[in-house]
């Protein structure tokens, strides 16, 4: 057996910790490189990559806006899709929807922007979009937007309007009547059925204005 000095033995197990030490360090180093630190500001600018891409659009007046930089950005919002000669869910969701402008107010076009965007860009012209919008009475702050068809279809995709299963995802007929909602800002997002009762869609969309006191009266 070799012959350890009470020396060598104090110098070995003081070197230990500080090998220890370098080995933590070294581990930190390189699950920092997999895992960078996420801050606030990275998660919201991988939200926007992901889920709010900077797509061109049209608004019914005409107007070329890029959707996250001039739609959603430091805003509360909410998305619907529709395409005007829907003669299913489109209709009672876009009526829904004038009620729950009514219910809100002038908070729209103020603290909350409404988005409703068409499945069907080919058809749904800025001026049909004009004219439908009339129909439904919509108010400032309610905007309808079209875009190139590709554009629209991602926009889609990446905001949650889609079906898990291609074959119905393809039937517009059968698009989601749901409406999405958030705070771009905070990152509070969520989702709720665009025939649900109004006065339960305008609170929902009040809490994205003021998240600590939301409360939308009955009329």
């Amino acid at each position: 057996m070799p012959d350890v000095s009470r020396r060598k033995f104090l110098g070995l197990t003081a070197a230990a910790p500080l090998a220890a030490m370098a080995l933590a360090k070294g581990a930190a180093a390189e699950t920092a490189k997999v895992w960078p630190t996420v801050t606030e500001e990275s998660a919201r600018r991988r939200l926007q990559q992901l889920n709010l891409p900077n797509l061109p659009l049209v608004t019914h007046e005409g107007k070329r806006v890029l959707f996250y930089d001039d739609l959603v950005k430091d805003k509360a919002v909410s998305f619907n899709f529709f395409f005007a000669n829907c003669d299913e869910v489109c209709p009672l969701v876009m009526a829904n929807l004038a009620r729950v402008q009514k219910l809100l107010g002038n908070q729209v076009g103020r603290k909350f922007f409404m988005y409703s965007l068409t499945l069907k860009p080919e058809e749904d012209t800025v001026e049909v979009l004009r004219h439908h919008r009339a129909m439904y009475g919509a108010g400032p702050g309610w905007t309808f937007l079209t875009g190139k068809p590709d554009d629209m279809e991602k926009l889609r995709r990446a905001i949650g309007f889609s079906y898990p299963d291609p074959a119905i995802d393809k039937d517009k007929t059968q698009h989601i009547g749901n409406v999405r909602y958030g705070n771009e800002p905070l990152m509070y997002w969520s989702a709720c059925p665009g025939m649900a009762h109004p006065n339960f869609i305008a609170e929902s969309l009040a809490w994205m204005i003021h998240p600590d006191q939301s409360r939308v009266q009955a009329s």
